[in-house]
């Protein structure tokens, strides 16, 4: 099989790695958590006492570096478990930081994986032409020695959290938009307006619906101030560079209407509007509710969005794409149908995870019925105790259980705040019931540090949009106008 009930018998993982989880995902036998993988290489490793480093480091923009360090087998002892591992931790990174260069340096045989994985044509070519949009340079991937390894560089920065004036939030979905009038930090108007962005083409459609909301939210307010959207995908200076929404749109007409047009909109209202990636503001709409820092937040929605508050109280510029970054070791796992890489975020924690799971669970549904309507489907069953529906939600909330200590690996959190369609009702209750049974049973001391955070659903739904509108500063003259900039 290959659906990820089991693991595929004839192209098994290396048997250090294949590692069953204490507590069986219940529709999903075959699920291998990356941490228990990575737990027993490294009891292996440290019993061994002769481990040799591996150091990988990402480029973004403007020589912005992230440095990761492990600790490994020699080239000659279990070689396939540490190609295994440093492949797919490598994958992680490049998700969760981001990069147009990848600089390794360790053990030979896993340099060569990494050189012939993101060589072109290679197993990773969509994250090579996807990086390659992002940041505008050819991806490479090089070996170094101690001498010429690259140094950390870093530089987090501080947005959003502006609650004064009168402001507009949208959060652009895979199946509604959501708006919010927001007066003082407080929302005054919200609305989810139905859309189907991803099978339109024409870019006059998705310009039209965005400003008809707009127009909708500023009727419930007496002047506009500034607006900010939260929106999947990737966005630099409020410019989509990737974007799912407008995965229909040609490339020539993304470029030419697509691109620019948020600094229309801007231009037309003469006022401050920022749009940033839906991670990102998840992330702020967790530090401003919580009133704390060292947030991650998930979004778990039409995909999986990521977002990430430093310590600090910052966010650091990482791309959080955890939709594309590996969760599951089984080599059966399902397959992202954009990357075609397996056991990635997406499968796991979205409604793609919701329709799979529900029709291993033996529903049925109609062909012609959307993604979206199946979720709520599976949620109304949810309310009303059906089993099959607490099985789905229970698998997911296991998949969370096992995953939450593996983003510690690369994200230093105490608080996980949980957003999105998926974690409405219901079924969101079983979910994060479910996930903290894992951290209990399974990760003790992990399950003392992080706390989990599921706010109303309300706030779920409309938070992000309420969060984006915080995004804009208000610069204002001496006589307390907006600057219009």
């Amino acid at each position: 099989m290959t659906d990820g009930s089991r693991p595929d018998r004839d192209n098994r993982p290396p048997e250090l790695l294949d590692i069953v989880p204490k507590i069986v995902p219940p529709l999903d036998p075959g699920f291998r958590p990356p941490v228990l993988a990575w737990k027993a290489y490294r009891e292996e490793v440290r019993a061994f006492r002769q481990a040799v480093p591996a150091r990988i480091a990402l480029e973004r923009e403007n020589e912005l570096t992230a440095v990761f360090e492990l600790s490994v087998f020699p080239d000659d002892l279990h070689k396939e478990a540490t190609c295994r591992l440093v492949e797919r931790t490598v994958k992680f990174l490049l998700w969760s930081r981001g990069g147009w260069k990848i600089v390794f340096q360790g053990p030979r045989p896993a340099a060569e994986v990494l050189m012939q994985a993101y060589a072109p044509g290679g197993p990773r070519a969509f994250d090579i032409g996807l990086m390659t949009r992002v940041y505008g340079l050819p991806f490479e991937v090089r070996a170094a020695g101690s001498a010429d390894f690259p140094n950390e560089k870093s530089s987090p920065f501080d947005i959003g959290g502006h609650t004064d004036g009168c402001r507009i939030g949208f959060d652009l979905g895979a199946s509604d938009y959501k708006i919010a009038a927001v007066r003082d930090g407080k929302a005054v108007f919200s609305e989810e307006i139905p859309w189907n962005p991803g099978e339109q083409s024409d870019p006059a459609y998705h310009e039209a619906h965005i400003r008809s909301g707009l127009k909708r939210a500023a009727a419930a307010l007496p002047r506009v101030d500034a607006v900010g959207g939260s929106a999947a995908g990737i966005y630099i200076d409020s410019r989509p560079r990737v974007a799912s929404l407008f995965r229909s749109v040609g490339e020539a007409d993304f470029d030419k209407k697509i691109r620019p047009m948020f600094h229309n909109i801007r231009r037309d209202l003469n006022v401050p509007l920022v749009v940033a990636n839906d991670g990102e503001v998840t992330a702020l709409a967790g530090r401003m509710a919580l009133g704390e820092t060292g947030v991650l937040g998930c979004a778990m929605g039409s995909s999986l969005a990521g977002g990430y508050v430093d310590p600090g109280g910052r966010l650091t510029g990482w791309l959080n794409e955890l939709a594309f970054a590996p969760v599951d070791l089984n080599p059966g796992a399902p397959s992202d149908e954009w990357s075609g890489d397996r056991g990635v975020g997406v499968n796991y924690f979205s409604q793609l995870a919701v329709d799979r799971l529900a029709r291993r669970a033996g529903l049925v549904f109609p062909p012609d019925m959307r993604l979206p309507e199946r979720l709520v489907r599976v949620q109304e069953m949810a309310q009303t105790g059906g089993e099959q529906a607490d099985l789905v939600f229970s698998t997911i909330g296991v998949y969370l259980g096992y995953t939450l200590p593996y983003y510690r690996e690369f994200y230093d959190f105490r608080n996980l705040l949980l957003l999105g369609r998926v974690m409405s009702g219901k079924g969101g209750e079983i979910i994060l019931a479910r996930a903290r049974d894992i951290l209990a049973a399974e990760f003790p001391e992990t399950n003392r540090i992080i706390r989990l955070h599921l706010l109303d659903d309300k706030t779920r739904r409309i938070g992000q949009a309420v969060a984006a509108a915080s995004l804009p500063r208000i610069s204002r003259n001496a006589d307390g106008k907006g600057d219009g900039r």
